[in-house]
């Protein structure tokens, strides 16, 4: 229920900002902005809204394959306690607010970068995924070979790494690489008995 919720509303408010650069403007991820004017809420804000209609639908296509699983292993109380379905909502927008610290600390001087959509925090949700489930299979849109889903984050994770090293690009690399690293951290803070349990599923 609440993937649907977040998903629900990014739509809605991705949509209207579409249409309504204004808008987009004062929710986008400006890292000066941030600095001088001490507009922290573009830290959250930066996620409800996208280039356009492909990179909105990537990003809620990926939230709603990985999102129903990870809320419900959070919802497990034998696992997460009783405030499972809080911790999903922070690992969520803690993956927000965390995949865009690298980018402020190189960007803070910067008025001209600019950064919006919902990736890093995407990024955060499918890591928590594969620290739960690693063993379950993925699949590239670009290689329809189903692999485990721990190859698969450290396959994503070498290649967003080594993209956002080089630049030359307008995809938020650094901050998908960066969710991602949250996403697993986050879990594992949650559960440390985790660790155990994603190597023991990977050789047993």
């Amino acid at each position: 229920m609440i993937t649907l919720i977040i998903i629900a509303t990014t739509v809605i408010v991705s949509i209207i900002s579409m249409d309504n650069p204004s808008l987009k403007n004062k929710l986008m991820f400006n890292a000066y902005q941030i600095n001088h004017r001490k507009e922290w809420y573009r830290f959250f804000s930066n996620g409800l809204i996208h280039a356009d209609w492909m990179h909105l639908a990537f990003n809620m296509f990926s939230l709603y394959m990985f999102g129903g699983s990870v809320e419900s292993g959070f919802s497990d109380s034998s696992i997460f306690g009783d405030r499972g379905p809080l911790f999903f909502i922070l690992l969520y927008v803690g993956g927000l607010a965390m995949s865009s610290i690298y980018s402020y600390e190189k960007n803070k001087n910067n008025i001209y970068y600019n950064a919006l959509g919902a990736s890093g925090a995407v990024s955060a949700v499918v890591f928590a995924y594969i620290v739960l489930a690693p063993t379950q299979k993925l699949i590239f849109l670009f290689l329809p070979i189903p692999i485990p889903a721990y190859l698969f984050g450290i396959i994503f994770l070498g290649v967003e790494y080594y993209l956002g090293k080089r630049g030359q690009t307008n995809i938020g690399h650094d901050a998908h690489f960066w969710g991602a690293v949250f996403g697993i951290l986050f879990t594992i803070s949650l559960k440390p008995s985790l660790v155990h349990s994603f190597f023991e599923q990977i050789v047993g």
